[in-house]
């Protein structure tokens, strides 16, 4: 399809296929996270941090200047009404995870060299623009779509776990883990949001030790893969409905919620919630959030946003993440 064909999927509202997309997605995420109650990894130790991101010890004793009005609180602790949604590709992990994890099953011989050089591709382009491209990510679907085909769903986990630590493991953001760990650790639940297929983002949710994920779902009958999907990839309007149908099923307030995304696609995502972030964002949602007063967070480069909106909790951690995600970026890139 031409990249002018692609404007109306892009700018259009929720379909019954994206309803049924997002309604499935909530489903198996509830279901998988009651599933894992209780089992989930612990989430590694937060950096002290305090309000302002200054460390307690580093203001003398004798300072005199007057006191800054605190920000309010957040996330607030304790809020069950609260919960934070965080989409992936680009936001909490550079990259696609279904790009990530289709070279995981080259490797395993799943398929041919020539579907890898469009994997690659296809992965090139993303890291170069530094956005969803529709054309591109429906096509790595569709490749994933055949080659799991006839696979049983235990086995794609199984091989998902290895993926992960073989790919995906050392491209986390540290900033955005720092955020959602503030989450965490205000008593709220963090769930990932994202066009990947549910089973990959939920091993990604555990291993991060987040709640757990709203992701595309493909059918499966007696756990055995048909090649099919149910309604349509979880991507812009159907993310909004999956964040809606959890919220209901889990009595969430989504104005005392907080969403998280680097891609305009994801807008109605965010603005769905009372607290939208902005984070790594493109030229459109950077422009989107300016103009709305949304808080930005950029980890690409070490450089602050035009609005500093680190959630107060967050603070020391997310800047200190942010910088050491720069390092490492600059030092791959020599």
């Amino acid at each position: 399809m031409s990249a002018l064909g692609w404007l109306t999927p892009r700018r259009r509202s929720a379909t019954a296929r994206s309803v049924l997309a997002g309604e499935a997605s909530a489903e198996a995420a509830r279901k998988t996270a009651l599933a894992d109650d209780g089992l989930l990894a612990p989430a590694p130790d937060p950096a002290p941090v305090v309000l302002a991101g200054v460390r307690e010890a580093e203001v003398p004793a004798t300072a005199q200047a007057p006191e800054p009005e605190p920000e309010p609180e957040f996330p607030v602790a304790g809020d069950d009404l609260a919960a934070a949604f965080f989409d992936l590709d680009n936001t909490v992990m550079q990259g696609a995870a279904i790009f990530h994890f289709g070279r995981g099953l080259y490797k395993r011989e799943f398929f041919r060299r020539s579907e890898l050089a469009r994997f690659a591709w296809q992965q090139a382009w993303f890291r170069l623009a530094g956005v969803e491209d529709p054309d591109h990510m429906q096509d790595a679907r569709d490749s994933a779509l055949s080659i799991v085909k006839g696979h049983r769903v235990s086995e794609l986990m199984s091989i998902g776990e290895e993926i992960y630590d073989e790919y995906m493991a050392e491209r986390i953001w540290p900033g955005t883990r720092a955020l959602a760990q503030a989450h965490l650790d205000a008593g709220q639940k963090v769930w990932l949001v994202t066009a990947a297929p549910v089973e990959t983002a939920t091993i990604i949710a555990r291993r991060l030790g987040l709640t757990g994920a709203l992701g595309t779902v493909a059918e499966s009958v007696d756990g055995i893969y048909t090649g099919r999907l149910v309604g349509e990839p979880l991507h812009g309007p159907a993310k909004a409905e999956a964040v809606r149908a959890l919220a209901a099923a889990e009595g969430l307030d989504l104005e005392r919620c907080a969403a998280y995304s680097d891609s305009h696609n994801d807008i109605p995502m965010l603005s769905l919630v009372g607290h939208p972030y902005a984070i790594n964002p493109d030229t459109k949602l950077r422009k989107h959030a300016r103009a709305n007063d949304w808080r930005l967070r950029d980890y690409r480069t070490g450089r602050k946003a035009v609005k500093v909106g680190v959630p107060a909790a967050a603070g020391v951690g997310a800047i200190a993440g942010g910088a050491a995600a720069a390092i490492a970026l600059h030092r791959r890139r020599k």
